[in-house]
């Protein structure tokens, strides 16, 4: 079963700049490493496209998460849906692996308030990691909005 976890944070800095510097190639890389030292993304930023959530094991074998832009407005809202996991370049899209989490969405709202940008982090998830999105989401969204205000 299912749980939606909400993170949000106000950033000192203009919804366009955020959301640039969320989905950025080279600046997802920097926040997202709350996560995952080896944290990257493959595919394209636009509705309906599929992506790739990389990373490296500890053996070096790439891995992560295969899904799709459910829905892109810039500087306002994207959905992600996953769909499975990349396992050393193979798709996993069926299985017991994926089955608990296949459809869970992740999602970002922008609103501008006087200049300064709320993001909003929906993620649905499974309880096993609860604690580590818990932990995790907070200190990624710290270093987004650290990147963000000094750019």
């Amino acid at each position: 079963m299912m749980k939606k976890l909400t993170y949000q944070i106000k950033i000192n800095a203009p919804v366009a700049n955020v959301f640039k510097t969320m989905l950025g190639k080279e600046t997802y890389k920097q926040w997202t490493s709350a996560f995952d030292p080896s944290s990257d993304f493959e595919g394209i930023w636009d509705k309906g496209q599929k992506i790739y959530f990389t990373g490296v094991n500890e053996n070096g074998e790439k891995g992560g998460m295969v899904a799709e832009i459910a829905e892109y407005i810039p500087n306002s809202y994207v959905s992600i849906r996953h769909l499975g996991i990349l396992d050393k370049d193979q798709e996993v899209l069926s299985g017991p692996t994926v089955e608990d989490w296949a459809g869970a969405l992740e999602n970002y709202s922008f609103t501008e308030i006087d200049g300064q940008t709320l993001l909003k982090v929906d993620v649905d998830t499974s309880d096993e990691y609860v604690n580590y999105f818990d932990e995790a989401w907070p200190k990624a969204l710290e270093a987004l909005k650290e990147i963000s205000e000094t750019k």
